[in-house]
């Protein structure tokens, strides 16, 4: 190891004699080193810090949520239910039959019923309304006339008006009127009107159902009517 020498510090004014003379000739004076300056250690650079602006972004505004809509259940139908009838006790009236008018020409028919009541309203009387069995009488008539070649308001049986209209189910016979030979309604009216006999069954006001019968071979017409 290496040891250096000892520094004295030698005081001011001379170092003393006795110093000296024992360690010999004096020590040159030490100077003291100046002073080095040591730079203050430079204070750390903190490094600076950037700090972004704040950044703001606006939240999303929020899209409206569609409101669904109501939705209808379909309504189930109340069942429809029906109570029958309770079965009727009473027996229906049965419907009043009438003989087959076979060779019945509508047209000449009507035609007469309408004539006859045109000549009743004129007078004042109530329209006759058509009785098919008053109508069954008369064609029936009308055709025996027409088959047997007679003309009259007897039958060749012996029956009379009130007798034929009676047995068809009528039970009040009015009167008859007959004609042969006329082709048209009107004309056949027109000459019931101008008998005064047949004209007073036409103007009867107390008869209130008409039945005709026509047979169209020899034009053979019955008038039939009832109260």
């Amino acid at each position: 190891m290496v040891i250096g020498a000892a520094a004295v510090v030698t005081p001011v004014g001379g170092a003393d004699p006795a110093i000296l003379t024992a360690l010999g000739a004096p020590l040159p004076p030490v100077v003291a080193p100046a002073p080095v300056a040591v730079p203050a250690p430079a204070a750390p650079v903190r490094p600076q810090l950037t700090v972004p602006a704040p950044v703001t972004t606006a939240p999303p505004e929020p899209e409206p949520t569609p409101t669904p809509e109501p939705v209808e259940e379909p309504q189930e139908e109340a069942p429809v239910t029906t109570t029958p009838p309770p079965p009727s006790s009473a027996r229906p009236e049965p419907e009043p039959t009438t003989a087959p008018r076979a060779r019945v020409a509508s047209g000449p028919v009507d035609g007469v019923v309408e004539a006859t009541n045109a000549e009743r309203d004129a007078a004042g009387c109530s329209d006759l309304r058509v009785d098919l069995r008053l109508a069954a009488a008369a064609q029936g008539h009308a055709e025996d006339m027409a088959e047997n070649g007679y003309f009259s308001h007897t039958s060749r049986d012996g029956r009379e008006f009130d007798d034929r209209i009676r047995a068809q189910g009528h039970p009040s016979p009015g009167g008859e009127n007959i004609a042969a030979g006329q082709e048209t309604p009107e004309e056949v009216v027109a000459a019931w009107m101008d008998s005064p006999g047949h004209r007073r069954n036409i103007l009867d006001c107390s008869f209130t159902s008409i039945g005709v019968g026509y047979d169209p071979d020899g034009d053979h017409w019955v008038q039939n009517f009832g109260r």
